[in-house]
């Protein structure tokens, strides 16, 4: 039986983050995905122009509809929107015993913000504490924390530690907004520390990348792996998909990863 991985997320009009990359990176990795919509975006590669949540009735008819017929082996969280989705999903995931990627995600590359700031609250005390990991990249973090961001890794340790003792269980930070010629992921656990270390890619079609690596991992966790190993193989799959992403030539701004890069033959 294929493994099957859940994404609550919001849809992406423009075809790179989002819904559609969690559901491109599950089938690139030879995962089945499903997916419960919290909201309806209209964006490009350039901009959000507008937003449209689904109401929390529909948010959980959707969670429950499809745990009740299909074996979801982990559920990814991306865009929630607001208080209210959050505490529609905290609620329908009450009870679920199935490990949760939580990918705060809070601002755009466009850099239109998705998920208001009185809505923080309510995703520090309701799914923190329920995440097995959390990915944040640095400035996520520290709008978590109310701080400034990390500037050098051992600010980023700091801040991790600091997320787990929320309740996430391990958490995951992403280097990509800091400097250097190397982009450094650090995945914090209660056994220790695991330094992810790539190239920094010189490409702006990067759309995606946070979706991309938290839907990877959760499809190796879908898959049976362990924590590391998903987040080690999720590292380099993002890193082949950042490398190719300029052969896809999709849009005009920040264009989308290559989710595909180690499928097609072409392109």
């Amino acid at each position: 039986m294929v493994p099957i991985a859940l994404t609550i997320a919001g849809s992406d009009s423009g075809g790179g983050a989002g819904i559609q990359a969690d559901l491109k990176t599950f089938s690139a990795l030879g995962v089945y995905g499903a997916s419960v919509i919290t909201a309806v975006t209209a964006q490009n590669t350039r901009t959000v122009t507008r937003i449209d949540p689904a109401s929390p009735a529909m948010i959980a008819a959707q969670i429950d509809a499809v745990f009740e017929d299909l074996d979801i082996r982990v559920v990814k969280l991306g865009m929630l929107g607001g208080p209210e989705a959050i505490d529609t999903v905290a609620q329908g995931l009450a009870g679920r015993a199935v490990p949760v990627v939580l990918d705060p995600v809070m601002v755009a590359k466009s850099g239109d913000r998705l998920l208001p700031a009185q809505a923080l609250a309510a995703l520090r005390s309701q799914l923190l504490p329920r995440a097995t990991l959390l990915t944040p990249n640095l400035p996520e973090a520290a709008d978590l924390l109310g701080c400034d961001m990390a500037r050098d890794e051992d600010a980023m340790i700091r801040q991790a530690q600091d997320l787990r003792a929320m309740g996430a269980q391990a958490v995951m930070m992403k280097g990509g907004h800091a400097a250097g010629a190397e982009c450094v992921d650090l995945l914090v656990t209660k056994s220790g520390i695991i330094r992810l270390v790539a190239p920094r890619i010189a490409t702006r079609n990067t759309h995606g990348t946070g979706c991309t690596l938290s839907a990877a991992i959760a499809a190796g966790l879908a898959q049976g792996m362990a924590l590391d190993g998903a987040v080690t193989r999720a590292h380099h799959y993002l890193q082949g998909a950042i490398a190719a992403a300029d052969t896809l030539q999709v849009g005009t701004g920040h264009g989308p990863v290559h989710h595909f890069h180690r499928v097609w033959a072409h392109g």
